[in-house]
C-alpha cells in the first residue's frame, strides 16, 4: 500500500467552488492519486502514470468516450 501521509494534494487551476472537484498526487512513485476533495478522507485511486496521461490528454482533446 502506498503512504499518502506526505502527500501533497493538488486541484486544477480551472477548480471552481462548486464542489465539483478531484485532487492530484502526482509525484507518487509509479501511480497517481486522485481523491474527491469534499472527502479529504475517503478512498484514493491509483492510477498508472500512462493511463492517468491518456485521460487527461482524452479530457483536453474532446475525444473522452461518452
Amino acid at each position: 500500500m502506498t503512504n499518502l501521509s506526505n502527500v501533497t494534494w493538488r486541484k486544477s487551476s480551472r477548480s471552481n467552488d462548486q464542489g465539483q472537484c478531484v485532487e492530484v498526487a502526482d509525484q507518487l512513485a509509479g501511480v497517481v492519486g486522485v481523491r474527491d476533495s469534499k472527502d479529504l478522507a475517503g478512498p484514493v485511486l491509483m492510477i498508472a502514470p500512462a493511463s492517468w496521461s491518456a485521460f487527461v490528454a482524452a479530457t483536453k482533446t474532446g475525444t473522452l468516450g461518452g
